[in-house]
C-alpha cells in the first residue's frame, strides 16, 4: 500500500486533488465545539476544550478550534463539497463529531451533495461525567454516499462502536482508537484510497494501510505532520513475519 501526507490547509491542498481518485473520505475535523457562548467557542485553546484540568499527558494544541457555528457549517460545507469531488461513485463520507455539532454536520453533509445514510455513535466507556446528568460518553460520525452504496459488496460493519481514547503512546489531543479506524476504512473498497483532509497523528491512515488501502492524507499543523509521517513510514516498513525460535 501507499501513501501520500500533504502538508497544508485542507481547503486549499483538496483543490488540487484530481476528480473522482479517491473511495472514502474519512476525517475528525476541528469541530469548534465545547462552548456554551460564542467567546467560549472563540476564545478558547482546543487543549482548554478537550483536555480535563490537570490531564497527566502535554500534547500539542490544534489549529483551526476559533470558529463559531455558522461560520463552521460554511466552512465545513465548502470542504465537503471538494471532497464530494474527489470521490468516486458509490464513495462513503464519515465525520466525526460531537453531540453539539451533530446537526450542524449533518447540514454540511447533504448541502455538499452527499446522501445522509446515518449516524454511528462510538461509545468511550472512560469519559466525563456530569454532576446531576446524563455522561457524555459518545462522540458521532455522521455518514453519507456519493449516490447509492455499492450493494455489490460483500460487506457488512456495526453501526456503532465501543472503544476508549488510546492512553499509552497517546500523541495527540483527539486521538482516535486504531481498533475504530481500522472498522471505518474497511467502508473502503480493498486497494481503495481512503482521503483524510484533517489527518492529525495519522491514525486513519495508519488503519488504511493496515486493511490494505491506500492513503492521501492533509495536516495544517507542522508538529502533528511530523508525527503523523513517522508513523505511516513505520506502518510502511513493518516486517510482516515473525522470527521462528532457536531449532530445538
Amino acid at each position: 500500500m501507499t501513501y501520500t501526507l500533504h502538508r497544508g490547509d485542507a481547503l486549499t491542498v483538496l483543490k488540487t486533488i484530481p476528480d473522482q481518485s479517491v473511495h472514502a473520505v474519512i476525517t475528525d475535523p476541528p469541530y469548534n465545539s465545547g462552548g456554551r457562548t460564542s467567546s467560549d467557542r472563540t476564545g478558547r485553546t482546543a487543549r482548554a476544550r478537550y483536555v480535563t484540568a490537570g490531564s497527566a499527558h502535554d500534547l500539542a494544541d490544534f489549529p483551526g478550534e476559533n470558529r463559531d457555528q455558522r461560520s463552521y457549517r460554511s466552512w465545513l460545507t465548502e470542504l465537503l463539497t471538494e471532497s464530494y469531488r474527489t470521490a468516486v461513485e458509490h464513495a462513503v463520507a464519515a465525520v466525526f463529531s460531537d453531540w453539539r455539532q451533530e446537526p450542524t454536520t449533518s447540514d454540511a453533509l447533504q448541502m455538499a451533495g452527499w446522501t445522509w445514510s446515518g449516524t454511528i455513535p462510538w461509545i468511550k466507556p472512560a469519559s466525563r461525567p456530569r454532576k446531576g446528568g446524563f455522561k457524555q460518553a459518545a462522540e458521532f460520525i455522521t455518514w453519507g454516499v456519493k449516490g447509492t452504496l455499492d450493494h455489490s459488496r460483500n460487506l457488512y460493519l456495526p453501526g456503532h462502536f465501543i472503544a476508549s481514547q488510546p492512553r499509552k503512546d497517546r500523541v495527540h489531543i483527539t486521538q482516535k482508537p486504531i481498533e475504530v479506524m481500522r472498522q471505518l476504512v474497511r467502508i473502503c473498497p480493498e486497494g481503495g484510497t481512503v482521503l483524510d483532509p484533517f489527518t492529525g497523528s495519522g491514525t486513519t491512515g495508519v488503519a488504511a494501510l493496515r486493511e490494505g488501502r491506500h492513503f492521501v492524507g492533509i495536516e495544517l499543523s507542522d508538529h502533528y505532520a511530523a508525527i503523523a509521517e513517522r508513523r505511516l513510514q513505520a506502518e510502511l516498513t513493518q516486517d510482516d513475519f515473525i522470527l521462528a525460535g532457536p531449532e530445538e
